[in-house]
């Protein structure tokens, strides 16, 4: 599939905004900062995460709408889904080593396996697709219901309480987000193909390059906070 240098840039800036986030996570659960900064308790943490999660999301949906533009076959969707779902595999586990009672069932990654399938199938649906995700995004507003607060059906999102989990995306409203980018792309093609195909500034070469390895940074980069942050603590833990 032909790469599109802007789309590359966004979702690397999507990455670096995530890693910033999760630094600071990073720092709160080693001690490092103080606990009114808690990210998950903070407005100003929780919008982040959100925007951030927004960003992602979007740029996962017009990725979709550039691949059944270009006529990106089965073959090729499942080796790059499989990817996807060997990650959240790995998410899984690790958090379950590091977060035993919180650990991670149904992450981004998780989310995103998901929501591919879904929004491969989906995507003939053209000016459809818009409704879906306004659907998609309503829905949980209007109803949820205590049916959903298990673990078989918590990851649709229509549950009145969240789960115990270091990270939790659920089908809904997420999908909607995604489905705004394939909607949204389908029209750039369609219409506006300079938006997403033109030059790329020299500057945010860098960043272009960063976002197509999202999902390998993805992976790497909470180890290795985790490692320098460790071996920070205990080097300052010393006599």
């Amino acid at each position: 599939m032909k790469r599109l240098p802007r789309l590359d840039a966004l979702r690397g800036l999507a990455i670096i905004w995530m890693a910033l986030y999760h630094f600071a996570f990073d720092l709160n659960h080693f001690g490092l900062l103080e606990p009114r900064q808690f990210p998950s308790d903070d407005p100003v943490w929780i919008v982040q995460r959100t925007l951030i999660l927004s960003l992602f999301l979007f740029c996962a949906g017009l990725g979709q709408a550039m691949a059944t533009t270009q006529a990106q076959g089965w073959a090729r969707f499942w080796r790059r889904w499989a990817q996807v779902a060997g990650c959240a595999l790995l998410v899984s586990v690790g958090s379950w080593m590091v977060f035993p009672r919180s650990w991670i069932a149904f992450g981004v990654l998780h989310a995103l396996c998901v929501m591919l399938l879904l929004a491969r199938l989906v995507a003939p649906w053209r000016r459809g697709l818009w409704l879906l995700a306004a659907a998609a995004l309503v829905l949980p507003l209007l109803w949820r219901h205590e049916a959903f607060n298990g673990p078989a059906l918590s990851w649709i999102g229509l549950v009145t309480r969240k789960p115990v989990t270091e990270d939790y995306v659920p089908l809904l409203p997420w999908f909607g987000v995604l489905l705004a980018g394939l909607a949204a792309g389908q029209w750039l093609s369609a219409r506006r193909p300079g938006w997403l195909d033109g030059a790329l500034p020299p500057g945010l070469a860098p960043l272009a390059a960063l976002g197509r390895w999202s999902l390998s940074f993805y992976m790497v980069h909470q180890p290795v906070f985790f490692a320098l942050l460790m071996a920070w603590t205990a080097l300052r833990g010393r006599p």
